[in-house]
């Protein structure tokens, strides 16, 4: 028989739903970026506190993403930077360490040293540890891992290499494997998020957009977790 805590240490949230959110509402397609930034992640994040998750990943923008328009790239690395101001102290305040996966390289450099100063702010803090993924592809980020392995151990110690040794070299290396991955949107695929991560993943999908998806439907995703049995395998 499998045991398991009711409440997953690790949750993933793939956000969807943000520009389909703001059509319903008559609004442009960034403001469903700007509201899940000013309004959605900060009650997430004080529910995950409260209800004892340890860590929260959120994929904010894709390696894909890149390919929208142009004016919606710029307007969502403007919000990137309006939301490291407004969050990032909040966050501070409640004990939140923030981190990122994905290759900042491709972002402005501002946005990197201003990701960069909040990581560095909020390294002590225990009480969430919040991550971004940005520019964050799943296939990108296990390549960049076989490049980096590759670079450092001759051909020969490539034979011995371990699960748990080239986990290490993922974006993620310090960070649990997710117990819950959660869509909203109602899309019902992983598009490439953790795929190494996520084997043993229990995932919950559901129809509401991002931007509806406050700390009350987070705790029907944590219900129904609670009913899962995990055997991993076994």
């Amino acid at each position: 028989m499998s045991t398991q805590s009711d409440i997953p240490q690790h949750i993933g949230i793939i956000m969807d739903g943000n520009r389909r959110w703001a059509r319903q509402h008559k609004l442009v397609a960034l403001q469903g970026h700007e509201y899940v930034s000013n309004q959605v992640i900060e009650p997430l994040a004080e529910r995950c506190i409260a209800r004892g998750v340890k860590y929260l990943t959120l994929w904010a923008f894709s390696t894909e993403n890149w390919n929208r328009e142009k004016s919606e790239v710029e307007g969502l690395l403007n919000i990137f930077r309006t939301g490291l101001q407004k969050n990032g102290e909040k966050l501070h305040k409640q004990g939140v360490r923030l981190g990122t996966i994905g290759n900042l390289e491709q972002f402005p450099a501002d946005i990197q040293t201003g990701m960069q100063h909040w990581i560095d702010q909020t390294a002590n803090n225990t009480r969430l540890t919040l991550v971004f993924a940005l520019n964050y592809g799943g296939r990108d980020e296990i390549l960049r891992a076989v490049k980096t392995i590759t670079a450092e151990h001759a051909p020969a110690e490539l034979q011995n290499l371990t699960q748990a040794q080239f986990s290490q070299k993922l974006d993620s290396g310090d960070l649990p494997d997710p117990d819950l991955i959660i869509r909203p949107g109602g899309e019902k695929r992983l598009s490439g998020f953790m795929p190494w991560q996520t084997v043993y993943s229990e995932l919950y999908f559901t129809d509401i957009l991002m931007p509806d998806f406050g700390p009350e439907q987070l705790d029907e995703a944590l219900t129904e977790f609670g009913r899962r049995r995990r055997n991993f395998g076994r």
